[in-house]
């Protein structure tokens, strides 16, 4: 269920305690955004009107208040996405230090374009603060968009490159269409929700505005939630609700292939050590250099390249110098 209406009050009226599984949200500016247009040279005549802002002298109780809330109405291992600018961020760092919200990361997403300056640098990035509620393991869904093993054309690992904390993602441009004054890129929202939830969870959007993650959701199987204060951009998404199909985003998310690293973290007992230090010294014998014997033994073991280094060099002599082909780079 969606209501026009504001989140504090919403929130306290419709959610229950440890209800939600996921919030992801967009909180209004604080910096007079309803003038932004100005700033970006933006046609706003497909905007819909209605944009309500927080004025600045507010937005320290207002994010207090709301992030109350969000606290409140999360389950424990739940997690809270938050997309912030800078110039109110102190605030909501504030705010959230005073609940028991734990941070994962501060991400910083990175967009295709800023506020023109001339005596500063060009501001063209956001902040998300990724934070859980404590109480249980948070979901996280490691693998759910690259597999253990997958690389790019340099054999960086496609996995890492996803997981890193600064997202370079482009904004969406919809010229001639109507859209909201700020809207999230879907492939935001896909990265947040896919590692975040599973299918069946309820996700919640405090600040609804364009209903992007609303949309995204209710897309990829999910549940949603969710508050908008202005009735005119509130009307008009309900409308455009109807046409979404759950689940209708699913067949357009690419499949990782199945795992390789099936043993990454379990213990390796003495016996498989004896094992693996017997194949490595044949695989050196035959001429392969360390990183490379140590990468035939991660494929054959299923375990993990630098649990497998340690291994070894627990039983290596390390009072020699390696070969200038033996020394392992610290890169993944």
């Amino acid at each position: 269920m969606f209501y026009n209406m504001d989140c504090i009050e919403g929130a306290r009226k419709y959610l229950q305690d440890n209800s939600v599984d996921l919030i992801i949200t967009d909180p209004p500016y604080g910096i007079e955004g309803d003038n932004l247009h100005k700033h970006y040279n933006r046609n706003e005549n497909h905007v819909i009107e209605g944009y309500v802002e927080v004025p600045a002298r507010e937005y320290p109780t207002f994010s207090q208040n709301w992030i109350q809330e969000a606290e409140r109405v999360l389950k424990p291992g739940g997690s809270i996405y938050i997309v912030s600018g800078y110039t109110n961020l102190i605030h909501i760092l504030n705010a959230l230090h005073k609940t028991s919200l734990k941070e994962i990361n501060h991400i910083i997403w990175k967009y295709n374009f800023g506020v023109y300056t001339k005596n500063k640098y060009i501001s063209s990035h956001y902040h998300i603060l990724f934070y859980v509620k404590p109480g249980k393991k948070h979901t996280f869904n490691t693998y759910s968009r690259f597999s253990d093993f997958e690389k790019d054309d340099e054999g960086g690992s496609l996995n890492y490159q996803d997981r890193e904390d600064v997202w370079i993602i482009n904004r969406e441009y919809k010229p001639g269409k109507v859209k909201n004054k700020n809207e999230l890129p879907l492939q935001l929202l896909l990265r947040m929700i896919q590692y975040s939830s599973n299918e069946g969870d309820l996700v919640c959007d405090f600040f609804l505005g364009s209903f992007s993650t609303a949309k995204a959701a209710i897309g990829l199987n999910r549940k949603a939630t969710g508050f908008e204060v202005s009735k005119t951009a509130f009307d008009y998404q309900q409308e455009k609700m109807k046409e979404i199909i759950p689940g209708s985003l699913l067949n357009t998310l690419r499949t990782p292939p199945e795992n390789r690293l099936k043993n990454r973290g379990k213990a390796i007992g003495e016996e498989e050590k004896e094992r693996i230090k017997k194949s490595y010294k044949k695989l050196r014998e035959e001429g392969l250099t360390k990183k490379a014997a140590i990468e035939e033994l991660t494929a054959a073991t299923g375990r993990g390249y630098w649990s497998l280094l340690k291994t070894i060099d627990g039983t290596t002599n390390k009072s020699s110098t390696p070969k200038e082909s033996d020394q392992i780079q610290l890169q993944i």
